[in-house]
Parts: C-alpha cells; structure tokens; sequence
C-alpha cells in the first residue's frame, strides 16, 4: 500500500467517516465493481458519465471503470453514488458495528447467507474497516468468485441437461398432440356418423307416422262411403245361407212329389216344427202395427209372416242372437209395437235384452215356450181385448 493510501487509511480509521470509493486500496477495485455492479448496470452508468454508446465489450469496460476508481473523477463518483444508493439497506445494517471486530462479524455473516455485494461494500467502506480487514475481505470474495464459478458451471450442466430433457418432453408432448388430434377426429367423424343415422331413424319413423295416419284416413274414408258394411256383409251372409236352405227344402219338397204322385193335388203336410198356418180367427186387426218375433225356429219364419200379416200386422224378426247381431236386436225392439219372446229359443244375453227394454219402455211383451204357429197364435188372442 503507498504512503498516501495509508495515510488517508489510517485518518479515516481514526474518525467516523465512511470512506470513499477513491480511498480504498487499488487491491480492492476490481472485485468491488466485478461484484457489486452487474455488467448491464456498469455499462449504463458509464455510456451516461461519458454520453455516449459505447462499442467495447465487457472485460475492457470493467478494466476502464476499475482504473477510474483510483482517483475521484465523474466516473468515480457515479459509481460512488450508484453503490450508495443499490446498497443502502446493507449500509445502515454495518453502521451499528462499533469496532473492527463487529465490521468482520457482519462481514462472516454476510458471506455464510451468500449475500456478498452489499455487505462487500458497506463493510470496505466502513470507518472501522482496517487494512487487514479489507485484506481479508478481498481475500473471501476471491473464493466466493470461485465457488460462485464452480456453481454456475454446476447450474449450467443442469441448465443443458433440463435443456435436453425439455426437448424431448416436447417432441413427445408434440407427438401425444398429433395422437389426441387423430382420436378426436375419429370421434368427431363416428359421432357425425351416428347423429346421420339417428336423423334417418327420426325420418323413416316419421315417414312410418304418416302412412299409418295416411292408412288410416283412407280407411275412415272408405267407411263413411260405405256405411254399416259390416251389417251388409253380415246380411249378405245370411241371405247366401238361406238360398240354400231354400234350395234344399225345394229339393225335398219335389223328391216327397215324385214319391207320392197320386196324391200331388193334396197339399203336403208340414212338418212338426214347420206346421202350415191354419185358419186363425182374431176378432181384432193390427193394422199399421209391428209385431217383433224374437227366436224360434229358422224353418218357421215363414209361416210366423203369414200369421201376423194376416191379422193385417207388419211382421219383424230377431233369431235371439244365434246369428243376428245384439246392436240390431236393439234397433228392432224400438221399431216394435209388441214383442213376442219364444224364450225355447232364444240366449239368455237376448231373453234378459227383451225383457229390460219391454220393462223400460212399458212395452207390451208376450213370453212363449214353445216355438210353434199354435203358439204364436194363442200369444196373438191373448192380446184380443188389449190394446197394443
């Protein structure tokens, strides 16, 4: 250290002044701004001290600055400045420290925290900071420099394998990309797919709706074009069956004429249930009246029409639901005037039909047992002396 250098040194120490960055020994220079100021920093401060870009690189601005600081110039007072200011935190922590002792103190502190920069500075500038301090000061730092090398080499290799290892996490996140893009569009274009078939399901049971209710429209339709066609079917049914009863009693009939040729002027005589209509002689006339018969034999029908129509009645029939409908038995008792139920022949769900309406209506009603014309007959003077 030259004599000015220690002079100076030594009346500082002597007061309360913190020392400039121009009264520290030259020693201390370099680390001081390699360690205090980042390099971006130090090149700002000195393009605006000299108000200029400048063109140098790093190292021979870092050189420049620490031959500044040998001397107070512009240059050495913005960095003493700058220090001040960056670092004040750590200057007001030192400034508790009485003794040279207490400077070292902080100054181990610091450098086991790892916080050197402004505990470098606050410490070498500080009143009680002797020449063997700032000896040893110097001294750490330069192994802090090192130790701070080894672990920037150390954080770079890990910074190059993370490097590494984050490129391949991408290219695999790149290809996992591709694989999720290739399933979604598979998704997309199956769900495409079925929401087709699913509008073509709605159509084709839209379409079902329609011919149904198309159908059945027409069948409507067709219905009240021809109106009660079950009835006609039914009648068309009955008639068919007595043509050919018809048929075969005329068959019969003309087999008994050829067996009996003598007697063919005589008239045949009929059979038990189909006896021929003799003379009935009622001292009254229905005339414009409607006699219902309800059962009986089907052979004797036509002998029944001939009694009825001959005591000037219109006559009417219902076989008691053997073939003809209920709905027309309905239909033919309120066309009646009176009601004869030949209840031998006739179903019980027709026998109490009859005998319900007669009772609601008051109807006049005759029940016979047996299906005969002799039977009709006494059923028809029964009612001689009523009026039907």
């Amino acid at each position: 250290m030259c004599d000015k250098h220690a002079s100076l040194h030594e009346s500082c120490a002597a007061g309360s002044r913190r020392r400039r960055v121009w009264e520290l020994s030259s020693t201390s220079h370099c680390p001081l701004v390699g360690v205090a100021l980042p390099l971006g920093a130090l090149r700002k401060l000195v393009e605006r001290v000299t108000g200029g870009k400048l063109l140098h690189d790093d190292y021979d601005i870092h050189v420049g600055a620490v031959s500044e600081c040998a001397q107070r110039n512009p240059l050495s007072e913005a960095l003493q400045k700058e220090l001040e200011r960056r670092y004040a935190g750590d200057i007001a922590r030192f400034r508790a420290a009485k003794t040279t002792g207490d400077v070292g103190a902080l100054w181990d502190k610091a450098v086991a925290a790892g916080n050197v920069p402004g505990a470098f500075w606050a410490g070498l500038t500080h009143a009680r900071c002797d020449a063997g301090l700032e000896q040893r000061m110097c001294r750490d730092i330069h192994m802090v420099q090192h130790q701070a090398g080894a672990c920037v080499r150390a954080d770079m290799d890990k910074y190059n394998a993370l490097v590494a290892d984050n490129a391949r996490l991408m290219r695999e996140l790149v290809r996992t990309q591709q694989r999720c893009q290739s399933l979604q569009q598979d998704k997309t274009g199956m769900a495409e797919r079925h929401e087709q078939q699913l509008m073509q399901a709605r159509a084709a049971g839209i379409a079902k709706d329609t011919d149904i209710y198309q159908l059945r429209h027409a069948l409507a339709r067709l219905e009240a074009e021809v109106p009660e066609l079950d009835e006609r079917k039914r009648l068309a049914n009955r008639l068919a069956q007595m043509e050919e009863r018809e048929a075969a009693l005329k068959a019969q009939l003309a087999a008994l004429k050829a067996a009996r040729p003598a007697a063919a002027a005589e008239p045949v005589a009929p059979a038990p249930e189909e006896e021929a209509a003799a003379p009935v002689e009622i001292p009254i006339r229905l005339v414009n009246r409607s006699v219902l018969c309800v059962g009986g034999r089907s052979g004797s029908v036509p002998v029944y029409r001939t009694v009825v129509e001959k005591v000037g009645a219109q006559f009417a029939h219902h076989d008691g639901g053997l073939e003809d409908s209920a709905g027309q038995l309905d239909a033919s008792l309120a066309a009646a005037d009176l009601v004869i139920c030949q209840t031998g022949c006739i179903s019980h769900h027709a026998y109490w039909r009859v005998k319900d309406h007669c009772k609601r209506t008051g109807k006049r009603c005759i029940f016979i047992d047996n299906p005969s014309v002799s039977s009709l007959v006494r059923g028809l003077q029964e009612v001689a002396t009523e009026k039907v």
